[in-house]
């Protein structure tokens, strides 16, 4: 019974938690703390505290947390994918009909006019990405960095993972 219970509290806000984590932060606490009475409101912000200093979505690690709590291991697992369920059922149901009608020219043209969206916001990210590091690190540092990375990865075809995982040992012995 209290994997049904752990299921439902953690169903039921990932359902109508429109938003993400923080939208459903006060719905998991009505389901945990007034509904099933797992925790007291203390309790509660002492571990949404603690899910807050994590990284990684809250809504999951507040599920795993709780759910580990009221039903170890196997409650954890019910937790989380009771709160990520009903947004891969959705995704799930959504790709099988832009699967279903994807010779349609309205979703071809769809997708061209979201090409050019994503693009933009890659660039930007791109450029606050150098310009943090230009700040941060110096002109020089950012420029020998992005040189070897792009050598690496166009020229010697280099895993980009690799590359990062080099810049970041580089960042934390010369840079840090």
């Amino acid at each position: 019974m209290i994997y049904w219970e752990i299921f439902l509290a953690f169903f039921i806000p990932g359902i109508v938690g429109y938003g993400g984590g923080p939208a459903s932060i006060p719905l998991v606490e009505k389901e945990v703390v007034d509904r099933f009475e797992w925790m007291s409101v203390q309790d509660f912000s002492e571990m949404l505290a603690m899910a807050n200093a994590l990284p990684g979505p809250i809504a999951t690690k507040m599920a795993g947390y709780i759910g580990y709590e009221q039903g170890g291991v196997l409650g954890s697992f019910i937790g989380v994918f009771a709160i990520v369920a009903p947004s891969l059922i959705l995704m799930i149901v959504l790709l099988s009909i832009l699967l279903k009608f994807k010779d349609s020219p309205r979703v071809k043209n769809m997708t061209m006019m979201i090409r050019p969206t994503i693009a933009v916001l890659l660039g930007v990210m791109a450029f606050s990405f150098f310009k943090t590091s230009y700040l941060s690190s110096g002109v020089w540092q950012m420029l020998l960095i992005a040189v070897i990375s792009f050598i690496l990865m166009e020229r010697l075809k280099v895993h980009p993972a690799f590359i990062i995982l080099a810049a970041l040992g580089y960042g934390a012995f010369f840079l840090g």
